[in-house]
């Protein structure tokens, strides 16, 4: 019996990892890794055509995290420490629950199909003492940060926004700026948050990346600073949290290890313009790409492991600058903006452009264009209008514009990652938080 018990074990741990391998191929294959995807399925013997549903293994990772996530809750495990700072709540950096990519590989141009985008509310929530410059969410969705050309960087908590919009709140009772940081001595130009600790970067134009553990009330400093030799206009962390990349005014991506800061830089780069300056650097989800969009009108991808560029796509604006590009969730695309008052949806794997989203003017400011957290809409901004435009991402037609609120045209947007709700920040130094009318 026990032989017979243990036969049956053997066996199917075999399919279970015959199956996992199956997954890993196909994953690397329909993402475009087709060499990783070759030498995984010769390694294991797996057929590099085997069919498996898209997104699946994506799909079993999100569950799994899910029901880890309510095993934290639970108690069952408890949040650690982390190299970078305090210690991590509970519910801190987790991924929400799994999500369904849209498929963009059957655009739709049919007039009249377009999804309507639900109204939403707006709110004031402070003012800093220059133009607001840059705003990103954590990865939760819990707190979201802005930075500022007076140096400062403001933390929010979204928690206690929607408690000040509800219809019976007191004004000025709920506070919705729970830290203030000032580190900098030049404008703050981008922030990001650790996947898994209560650590905020920004980067500035005095080419520094500072660190900040935003869990210690009375911290107003950085706690760790990384200088770099050039003005940093973008950052991002690796979804492992180890990595850090900075866009700088050099043309080649600064990757940094976060705990020993070491830099490294690709030594395989492509042929640059004049001022290939970054604008914009991000992750894919999975960390195995890399974007970086361009003052001198180009957008490149790079590979996560070894910093090589591994397609460029010149001119993607014409003769303008690409002022942001982002991934969609299931890496396969990715939305760019650019000072030619186009924002276009790209396929990663050949460079072809899938999609274009028309008739919003940007010309002047470094405005960028995000997706909805359900990725069904496009969102960015018109500087003569001063409005808030919404596309739908399928059919490219415009849904909505809405006035802004600010005084002089929105300088950022940025979208929840877990719900209808999103931030935009202006010259006219004001933040306002934008939430789903229910």
């Amino acid at each position: 019996m026990e032989s017979n018990s243990s036969l049956e074990q053997t066996l199917q741990d075999g399919r279970i990892y015959r199956q996992l391998n199956s997954l890993i191929v196909a994953h690397l294959r329909d993402n475009n890794f087709t060499q990783a995807a070759s030498a995984v399925a010769s390694a294991t013997m797996t057929p590099l055509n085997v069919e498996a549903p898209g997104n699946r293994l994506l799909e079993l990772v999100a569950k799994g995290l899910a029901v880890e996530k309510g095993e934290l809750l639970r108690g069952v495990s408890h949040g650690g420490t982390n190299d970078l700072g305090g210690s991590i709540p509970a519910s801190h950096g987790l991924v929400p629950a799994p999500w369904t990519a849209v498929d963009f590989s059957s655009l739709r141009d049919t007039k009249g199909t377009s999804k309507s985008f639900t109204k939403h509310e707006t709110r004031h929530l402070s003012d800093h003492k220059n133009v607001a410059r840059c705003a990103r969410f954590s990865t939760d969705g819990r707190f979201f940060a802005t930075g500022s050309a007076d140096t400062s960087i403001k933390l929010f908590e979204v928690s206690k926004i929607k408690q000040m919009m509800l219809p019976d709140s007191t004004d000025g009772a709920i506070r919705a700026v729970i830290r203030t940081f000032y580190d900098h001595t030049h404008p703050v130009n981008d922030l990001d948050f650790h996947p898994q600790s209560t650590v905020l970067i920004s980067a500035a134009k005095d080419n520094t990346v500072k660190f900040f553990d935003y869990s210690k009330s009375t911290a107003k400093r950085a706690f760790r600073v990384i200088q770099d030799t050039h003005n940093v206009r973008s950052v991002a962390f690796h979804p492992s949290g180890d990595f850090l990349l900075a866009g700088t005014d050099h043309p080649i991506p600064h990757l940094y290890d976060v705990n020993t800061f070491q830099c490294y830089l690709s030594a395989s780069v492509p042929e640059f313009a004049v001022n290939a300056a970054i604008n914009q650097v991000r992750y894919s989800s999975s960390g195995g790409m890399y974007v970086t969009a361009s003052k001198d009108g180009a957008i490149r991808f790079w590979d996560g492991v070894s910093a090589n560029c591994i397609r460029s796509i010149a001119g993607a604006h014409g003769k303008a600058e690409v002022t942001s590009a982002n991934f969609t969730k299931d890496q396969r695309y990715v939305l760019s903006c650019g000072k030619d008052s186009t924002v276009k949806l790209w396929e990663v794997g050949t460079g072809r452009l899938v999609q274009q989203y028309l008739g919003a003017t940007h010309m002047q400011l470094r405005c960028q264009a995000v997706f909805n957290n359900t990725e069904e809409f496009v969102l960015s901004t018109d500087e003569p209008s001063n409005e808030i435009v919404v596309w739908d991402a399928m059919t490219a037609e415009k849904v909505a514009r809405w006035p802004s609120n600010h005084n002089g045209p929105p300088r950022w947007i940025e979208h929840s990652p877990i719900e209808a709700a999103f931030v935009s920040c202006g010259t006219d130094r004001s933040v306002r938080f934008w939430k789903e009318t229910l």
